[in-house]
């Protein structure tokens, strides 16, 4: 439980908030959101959960889809209405989804065309509003941008994604019974694709890094200055016991290019436990998720 103290401060945080939106509300606009004062200290939490719901048939062919109920918690604080937003790492359509709930455009780039495929399903035009899921390589955004818009490309207020987690979904996951297990047994794909080109499938852990620093590198012309980014990883322990801290590296890496904002915690709590290690070696359950906040500066 809270102490008195706690509670105390969370409601003079509120009282100021509050006292501020009644002096500057005629004078001042929110350019970041659309978000009032108390919505905007909720989503400002360092950590959060949200459980992914049950997914059709068609989205279960994708080994790893993230929950558009998880992007939407980020578009709103980013975003305005109509804004655009870029995900270089489209799946089967969560952000483009999130978006049209929200009236904002998206822009989603899968290189996987099954994928693509499946998620253009839902993702018919809504008023004046776009989302879209293409095939292709975001080393090539610059040809894929031009191919679909021309002369007129959008200048991208927001960027979230989740690439590959290394090639996380090609390694045992030793004795226990896993989802990723059960996928297989039940003929689903284990992992994203056989393409050379697929972050998932690259062997060395220095390789994948040097790799996405690319393509963040690639996107940078098109976000507007002063644009976030999120991108979403996770820590993988390899098969040796080393632990790979994907969040952590690739966060001092995108530094060179970006500003790092802050790091926010996404956790499921409806995940099952499998029994790691027992009866000699610690090995965790990981049940949450770095969100990586980057702000383009330069």
């Amino acid at each position: 439980m809270y102490d008195n103290a706690v509670l105390r401060q969370t409601y003079d945080c509120l009282v100021s908030i509050k006292n501020d939106e009644t002096l500057t509300s005629r004078k001042i606009k929110n350019r970041l959101n659309e978000l009032d004062g108390k919505e905007w200290v909720k989503l400002t939490k360092s950590w959060f959960i949200v459980n992914p719901p049950a997914r059709t048939r068609r989205q279960l062919e994708h080994p790893a889809k993230f929950p558009e109920k998880l992007v939407e918690r980020f578009v709103k604080f980013f975003t305005n209405k109509g804004d655009w937003v870029l995900d270089p790492f489209g799946g089967v359509g969560s952000t483009g989804r999130a978006c049209k709930n929200l009236d904002r455009n998206a822009f989603c780039i899968e290189l996987n065309s099954e994928f693509v495929e499946i998620g253009q399903h839902g993702l018919e035009k809504k008023a004046e509003f776009n989302q879209y899921l293409v095939r292709g390589d975001s080393l090539e955004i610059e040809f894929i941008l031009g191919d679909h818009f021309g002369p007129d490309i959008p200048n991208f207020d927001y960027l979230v994604t989740s690439p590959p987690y290394w090639n996380m979904l090609r390694k045992s996951r030793g004795g226990n019974e896993t989802t990723h297990k059960e996928r297989g047994e039940q003929g689903l794909k284990q992992h994203y694709s056989e393409s050379d080109r697929d972050l998932g499938n690259i062997e060395g852990y220095q390789d994948y890094l040097d790799n996405l620093y690319g393509i963040f590198e690639a996107l940078f012309p098109f976000l507007h200055d002063k644009a976030y980014l999120t991108v979403i990883v996770q820590n993988m322990r390899d098969v040796d016991g080393t632990l790979r801290p994907i969040a952590w590296d690739l966060a001092k890496k995108l530094s060179d290019i970006y500003k790092l904002q802050q790091e926010m915690i996404w956790c499921q709590d409806n995940k099952r436990l499998g029994c790691w290690g027992f009866p000699t070696t610690y090995v965790s359950n990981v049940h949450h998720h770095y969100c990586l906040i980057f702000q383009k500066t330069k």
